[in-house]
Order: structure tokens, then C-alpha cells, then sequence
């Protein structure tokens, strides 16, 4: 009897392998050959590749439109075709409105209330709330906090030089200590100064977030893709640190704020708004977040707050240090983008009277091509996610992409194939000016109405950070032109080796 159990359970076994890892042939879908059982996240698993450069190379194996992939057990769809992945995300939303990624209302409150974890109307109900925040009016109140942290990173940097000296600085340290602080000050209001404080509570949190080990790693990946194995890990106990040590810092901040009556121009402030009025003010000069009798219920709890505080945090801190640092590496490698680049923040200062304001900030239109050809090469996130919520006819094709199917988009495979972007390891910021490429396969934030909801405070961050170092440091690589290597952990794009660059002191200093 055991034996005839073991070999029907071996026999099972077998057939469900086999039937698994034969989906995309029943279904007639081109498809990469899977390493059972983890598939193309194999390479993940050995640290051989992280994520992004793991999907990269299925994209590149191959010429089709769409390629049949395995995530472990799980089917999902690589998109490599710049339009349709564009209808995807935009025309066609409705049919892919979400993410498939881990939401667990039961024992996860971090993905209950989250807009980057939320579906259909729950999403969008909380889409509309969160919108106004991001507006021109409400980002310009927020400048003069984003500035005085630039003035921080330049005195840090400063003082690490003399007056006549060069030295080598691991940019991703000093634009993710930035970013910290941006993220700090901007979102949760709390006034920290990492470069002369590296062990407050913020950087704490942020170093637990971003470890490089082989835990975070395969947790990152399954929020992402596997969201039926990062639900096994919460029900088995297996929790992350940093979301509830921020959680604590948000209720305590606000818990302060309305004991004390404070307001601040920030985001926190603007939750704390939506939370005790109803809905954030469309007045940009009103940032009180006192109750009125009309608000009977609370819209938003503290949790939901904190969760988004989070998301932004997360999103906010690699994006930013990254984008800043990858376009710092660059205009060093290019004698004359770099020209160009300090020529254009001076001419825009020049326009505003010399001083440093979100007008002028805005004005730094080569600065722009900069950031945009930065997050062509080097996107941010190297994927986008989403899942399909109704069954879907393929284009020109008999094939249909069924309800429940995961959806793929590589940004790295996009960005740099060549049949969008001509020369596409080349850095080139002109190359958005003169329209050598294909603007459909431009989609470093995402497209449609799920693209990222921060892009234009993230922006703003980035160009103040840059435009402070080309004002008040000149920019050079201590060796011959070189490609930077992706390090092979992490779901962001992370420099191997980080990324080094000489500053010295410019002759005159021109911070304003």
C-alpha cells in the first residue's frame, strides 16, 4: 500500500509539473524554455541576476511581440512590443487595471490600504483622493524645504573637500543620504540632517529596507510577482521590520501635530488634511489639517496613512538616488552634456534674478533631457506589472490573454533595444529633443492612469539635487569611459560596485 501511495504521488507529481510548465504551449503562445522549478527567476535564486537583468535577457533571447514566461509555478506574458505594451497600461487600462501584485486584507494591513497595492475601485476612489496633493501649487509650497536639504548635501560635501583638492565620492552614498532626508523632511516632516546625524531613526529604517540580502531579495520579488508566496510568508509570520517601524514614526508625528496644533507644508500634512476635512484643499495656500464639524467619520485612518507614507517612501528613496546619481556618472563621462548642463542652470537662475526658486528650478529645460534620457537607460524600476482583468484578444493574432494572467513589461528591454532607441547604450539627452526614438517605448513612470502618482514631486527632487552639485562642484570620472555593471540582487537597478565620481570645488561658489 505505501508503495502504490509513493508511486501515485510520484505519478501526480510528475503530470502536474508537466501540465504546469506546458501552459503557454496549450495556450499557442510563444514561450522561453523554463529551468523547473523556478523559472526565469532561476537566476535570481543563484545570484547570478537580479530581477530587472533576469526578465532582460528572456526579452532579448527573442524576437516576438509577446513570449510565455514561468514565475515558479505561475504563468505570466512578457510584453516586448512597444505599442502594445502602451495600449496595455493606457487605452486599453480596463482590460489590465491592476497590478496582481500581494494584497492581503486579513493579516497584511500594509497592502489593505495602499494605492500601489490597491484594485479597481478601491484604487481609484483612493487615486482621486491622493491626487491633489501632487499639484504645481502644492509642490511649489514644498520647494523651500527641498532646497534647504540640497544646501545640507552641498555643506556636507564641502567640508570634505579643501579648496584646491579632488576626491572621489561614491555618489549613490551622497544622493541616497539626500534622498533620505528629502524623503524625511517632504513626506514625513520630520527634521533630520543625515550627513552629520547617520544614526536617526530615518536612515535606521532605510538601511533595513534596503539590505542586500538574500531575504529581501526574494521578498521584493514575490510582492512583485508571486503574490500567492509573499501571503504564505505573512501567515507564516515571516514580517518585515521597516513598514511597522515607520508606521510607528507616522502616528507619533501626528499624534504630536494635533496635540500641538503644528502645520508644516509637506505630504504628511496634506493625509492629515484628507484625514480630518474630508478632502485635501484645493487652496494652495491652506495646509491646516484641523478637524471641521462636517467630518463625522475619519475617510482616512492613521494606518492607511502610514502605508502610503511608506509606498512613497520606498519608491521615492532608490528612484531619487538613483536618477541623480546614474546622471551625475554620465554628464562626467560627457565633457559637452556637462557644458551644456551648467550653462543651463546658470542661464535659468540668470532669468529669476539669481535665486534658486521652483520657477527657475523649472526652467532647466536641458536638465529635463537629462533626467529623461537618465530614466531611458537606467529606469528606476526595470519592470511594470500589471494583471488582466478581462480576457483579451492579442492584436492582429488568434491568441487571447486570459482573465488572471500576469503582464510583464521589461523598461530595460524597451529602453534599450535598438529598434527604439538608436545607439541605445549611448547617454544622449538630445536624443528626446531631435525625437530619435520611438515615444511609445518611453515609459520609465509607467503610462495611462495607474503611471507613478509622485513623478512630478520625484522630478523636482532630482533637478534640485543636480542642479546644487553643477552650480557648486566640478564633475569628472577618475578613469576611462566605462559602462556601469548591474549588480545582481535587488529589484531597482543598483550600480555594481556603486558609483564613483571626482568634485572639487568650483572657483566660484554659486549656490544661491
Amino acid at each position: 500500500m505505501l508503495l502504490w501511495l509513493l508511486t501515485t504521488a510520484c505519478a501526480l507529481a510528475v503530470y502536474y509539473i508537466k501540465w504546469t510548465y506546458t501552459y503557454w504551449q496549450r495556450k499557442g503562445f510563444p514561450y522561453h524554455e523554463p529551468k523547473i522549478p523556478f523559472g526565469v527567476l532561476d537566476a535570481v535564486r543563484s545570484r547570478e541576476a537580479s530581477l530587472g537583468t533576469a526578465i532582460h535577457d528572456v526579452y532579448r533571447s527573442t524576437k516576438d511581440k509577446v513570449v510565455g514566461i514561468y514565475l515558479i509555478t505561475r504563468p505570466a506574458l512578457l510584453v516586448r512590443d512597444a505599442q502594445l505594451a502602451r495600449d496595455i497600461l493606457s487605452k486599453d487600462f480596463e482590460s489590465f487595471h491592476d497590478r496582481g501584485i500581494h494584497v492581503d486584507d486579513e493579516k497584511d494591513p500594509q497592502s489593505r490600504g495602499g494605492i500601489f497595492f490597491l484594485k479597481g475601485l478601491d484604487w481609484r476612489s483612493l487615486r482621486i483622493k491622493l491626487a491633489p496633493s501632487f499639484t504645481s501649487g502644492k509642490l511649489k509650497g514644498m520647494f523651500d524645504t527641498i532646497e534647504e536639504v540640497g544646501d545640507k548635501m552641498v555643506d556636507y560635501v564641502s567640508t570634505q573637500l579643501s579648496d584646491e583638492g579632488v576626491k572621489e565620492f561614491e555618489m549613490k552614498h551622497v544622493l541616497g543620504t539626500y534622498a533620505i532626508d528629502i524623503i524625511a523632511s517632504v513626506i514625513f516632516g520630520l527634521d533630520v540632517n543625515s550627513f552629520i546625524e547617520p544614526d536617526n531613526e530615518v536612515l535606521k529604517v532605510s538601511r533595513k529596507v534596503n539590505e542586500p540580502t538574500f531575504g529581501s531579495v526574494v521578498r521584493g520579488t514575490c510582492q512583485f510577482l508571486y503574490p500567492s508566496l509573499e501571503k504564505l510568508f505573512i501567515r507564516l509570520g515571516w514580517r518585515e521590520e521597516a513598514p511597522n517601524l515607520m508606521r510607528e514614526i507616522v502616528k507619533r508625528t501626528i499624534e504630536m501635530r494635533e496635540k500641538q496644533n503644528i502645520s508644516r507644508k509637506d505630504m504628511l500634512q496634506l493625509l492629515m488634511q484628507l484625514r480630518n476635512k474630508g478632502q485635501i484643499s484645493a487652496d494652495d495656500n491652506d495646509w491646516s489639517a484641523k478637524a471641521t464639524d462636517k467630518v463625522v467619520s475619519k475617510p482616512m485612518s492613521i494606518e492607511i496613512i502610514a502605508t502610503n507614507l511608506f509606498l512613497f517612501y520606498v519608491a521615492g528613496y532608490e528612484t531619487t538616488a538613483s536618477i541623480a546619481s546614474f546622471t551625475a556618472f554620465e554628464l562626467a563621462q560627457s565633457p559637452i552634456a556637462l557644458t551644456k548642463a551648467q550653462h543651463d542652470v546658470r542661464a535659468a537662475l540668470g532669468k529669476h534674478d539669481n535665486k534658486f526658486t521652483y520657477a527657475a528650478v523649472q526652467d532647466m529645460k536641458y536638465l529635463d533631457l537629462c533626467i529623461m534620457e537618465t530614466t531611458r537607460k537606467y529606469p528606476g524600476l526595470p519592470i511594470l506589472n500589471r494583471q488582466c482583468t478581462r480576457d483579451y484578444p492579442l492584436p492582429n493574432s488568434d491568441l487571447v490573454i486570459k482573465c488572471g494572467t500576469p503582464i510583464i513589461i521589461s523598461l530595460l528591454g524597451l529602453h534599450r533595444d535598438e529598434k527604439y532607441f538608436p545607439d541605445p547604450m549611448l547617454w544622449e539627452p538630445e536624443r528626446f529633443l531631435y525625437s530619435k526614438y520611438e515615444p511609445a517605448a518611453y515609459i520609465p513612470f509607467g503610462a495611462g492612469p495607474r503611471h507613478c502618482i509622485a513623478q512630478r514631486l520625484g522630478r523636482i527632487i532630482v533637478k534640485v539635487a543636480l542642479a546644487k552639485l553643477l552650480l557648486n562642484f566640478n564633475i569628472e570620472l577618475n578613469a576611462e569611459r566605462k559602462e556601469i555593471e548591474i549588480a545582481n540582487f535587488g529589484v531597482p537597478i543598483m550600480a555594481k560596485g556603486g558609483i564613483n565620481v571626482r568634485l572639487s570645488k568650483r572657483k566660484t561658489m554659486q549656490c544661491a
